[in-house]
């Protein structure tokens, strides 16, 4: 048996709801999918073969139902769907928070379609990296203890924001997004503004569609780190992990 990330079956899901959609011409107007900046990249072309707009929200899922709320204010975009890489889903405006139920539903209707069409559900989800790039997404966490263990998490994540990284494992940072201040700075040291609200967390663009962010849990005592990085096979993938996890340890 395969397990699946949160990751994995969110972009089944996301994939199967967008193709059928745009199959059966039942895709609305300024559809939108949105995901939380920690949840894989492979998101980004999915999105694009699918003409539906790509938004990120901090991690909680009260970030993505809020998205909802404010396209009924304002009528910008149509909800398609919502995940973040921790398994929460949303399918359906309904509720503003992540619905195991509904996701459930989906995932048995997605596979009995599959198989009515000879397709494992394995076998799916390795066409989807066949044709949009495989994406390595896994996150290390570690636990801290004691009354500071807060404190001590945040002042690990402050640090990083002194510490100019040019590239991780050789591969070249083309911004740093600081969340403290929503602000990108970009490798030539000009500066952007985030539309997001604030949060301690520090995320390195890299060059080829891949990510590291780093962050202290919201509901746990832990220090995360979360690697999405884009490869050119499967079997490449952990080497290309070690790699990276281990040049980025050396500056956390």
């Amino acid at each position: 048996y395969v397990p699946f990330t949160g990751n994995m079956s969110g972009m089944l899901i996301a994939e199967y709801i967008m193709r059928e959609r745009c199959a059966t011409n039942t895709m609305p107007e300024n559809p939108a999918l949105v995901k939380t900046i920690v949840t894989t990249n492979l998101a980004d072309q999915m999105t694009k073969e699918y003409g539906v707009k790509l938004i990120e929200v901090l991690t909680g899922f009260k970030f993505i139902g809020e998205q909802i709320k404010l396209f009924e204010q304002t009528g910008s975009n149509n909800y398609v769907f919502g995940l973040e890489e921790s398994y929460g889903c949303l399918a359906g405006t309904h509720a503003r928070d992540k619905d195991a139920v509904v996701a459930s539903m989906l995932f048995a209707e997605m596979i009995c379609y599959y198989n009515y069409h000879g397709i494992g559900i394995y076998q799916r989800l390795m066409e989807i990296y066949d044709k949009f790039g495989f994406v390595f997404d896994i996150n290390v966490s570690t636990a801290y203890s004691g009354l500071n263990a807060m404190k001590e998490m945040n002042a690990v994540v402050d640090k990083m924001k002194e510490i100019k990284i040019d590239d991780i494992a050789g591969i070249k940072v083309l911004a740093t997004r600081d969340y403290s201040k929503a602000q990108k700075t970009l490798a030539n040291g000009e500066i952007e503004n985030i539309d997001s609200p604030l949060t301690n967390a520090v995320y390195y663009e890299l060059e080829g569609g891949s990510f590291v962010c780093v962050r202290p849990s919201g509901t746990e005592p832990k220090l995360k780190v979360y690697y999405s990085l884009k490869c050119d096979n499967m079997e490449g993938a952990p080497q290309l992990f070690e790699k990276v996890k281990s040049d980025f340890e050396k500056y956390l």
